[in-house]
């Protein structure tokens, strides 16, 4: 009786070590066409949660998006285990020459960053890109600076200090926020310069969105930047700022919609921090889909190429509808098109998939 039931149990133990390895193989972006993989992003994650939700149940195709930054995204695309990556920023040249094959980068929806304050009072304030970088370089260390109550004439601005608080951690805000102040300021853009991660040179870090609001509410005469969605779903205060046309705009959905109301370049890799646009919203972001040119890369299909240039399609037209429900700034109509155009580049040995 006890070698029978030693032989189940070690046939048992065989069986759950078999599923085991099945089970913590990584994904492979070669199987069906009704399952797709993609990796990248945070930022966008709640809005794509939200598509992938609806495309499933309208579709009948499952998307798998690990929420894993940026950089993480870029790293699994290049290595081709995923049917696409996400990424808050355009690739670099250098990124570009690093990836196998040709990559298309396709918008799907505009973040900002919104510049938060605690005065006492809670005045409205407005600031200018000089201001701004001089406050974050440590060179206003007042609130009652003349520079501020000259911008400022009717806000009573105190005798308090300025306590800079900024992203301790690597992220995608970090990286819109400092690429909008080296294009305003010549000492920013030398050091500390653009880059999710920064050697700040004044201010205290925290994690997270979540980190640098909770901070900026709990210190009198502190300034921060945080996404807009923090910014509205916590009712806390924010600057309104003057873009590159002189205009003083807030934050908003539609102004930040309004910001890639410009010439786009071809490959739409832009930045669209300190806008041309007249009105809108200066720091400011597209966050991209990323996919290879040349779908017939390994044991790919042309089915699961298929798929995935129709997911992205759909993202770009029908999925534009979640955009503004979770505060993200949908597509404008120029952006939507030019971004239609480039997945037109997308083929399949030289097949078109759309």
């Amino acid at each position: 009786m006890m070698k029978i039931n030693r032989k189940i149990a070690l046939g048992f133990a065989g069986l759950l070590a078999l599923l085991a390895f099945y089970v913590n193989q990584p994904v492979s972006a070669q199987g069906s066409s009704k399952e797709l993989i993609g990796a990248g992003a945070t930022f966008p994650y709640p809005l794509y949660s939200k598509m992938f939700d609806a495309y499933h149940k309208g579709k009948g195709v499952q998307v798998n998006y690990q929420s894993i930054g940026s950089g993480g995204g870029i790293k699994q695309l290049e290595n081709k285990t995923v049917d696409f990556g996400a990424s808050d920023a355009p690739l670099s040249d250098e990124e570009l020459k690093a990836m196998p094959g040709q990559v298309i980068h396709i918008p799907t929806c505009l973040g900002a960053v919104m510049i938060t304050y605690n005065i006492p009072g809670n005045p409205k304030l407005k600031l200018t890109s000089d201001v701004i970088a001089d406050i974050f370089l440590g060179k206003i260390t007042k609130w009652n600076d003349k520079r501020l109550t000259s911008l400022n004439p009717t806000a009573k601005l105190p005798d308090l200090a300025i306590t800079v608080i900024h992203r301790s951690d690597g992220s995608g805000t970090t990286y819109v926020f400092s690429d909008y102040l080296s294009k305003v300021s010549n000492i920013w853009k030398t050091k500390p310069g653009t880059g999710k991660a920064l050697d700040w040179p004044a201010g205290i870090g925290a994690k997270g969105n979540e980190g640098v609001g909770g901070m900026v509410k709990q210190t009198p005469g502190s300034i921060g930047y945080v996404e807009l969605a923090y910014v509205i779903q916590n009712n806390i205060s924010a600057a309104t700022v003057k873009n590159k046309s002189g205009n003083f705009i807030e934050a908003s959905l539609k102004s930040i919609s309004a910001s890639a109301a410009v010439k786009l370049p071809a490959d739409l890799r832009v930045s669209l921090t300190n806008t041309d646009a007249k009105d809108g919203y200066p720091i400011t972001s597209f966050t991209y889909i990323l996919l290879y040119e040349k779908q017939n890369y390994g044991d790919r299909t042309m089915e699961k190429a298929k798929g995935t240039v129709e997911l992205v399609t759909w993202m770009i037209t029908k999925g534009q509808q979640f955009a503004e429900p979770l505060l993200y700034a949908p597509l404008p109509k120029e952006a939507a098109a030019a971004a239609n155009s480039r997945l037109k580049l997308v083929n399949f040995n030289g097949k078109p998939l759309m």
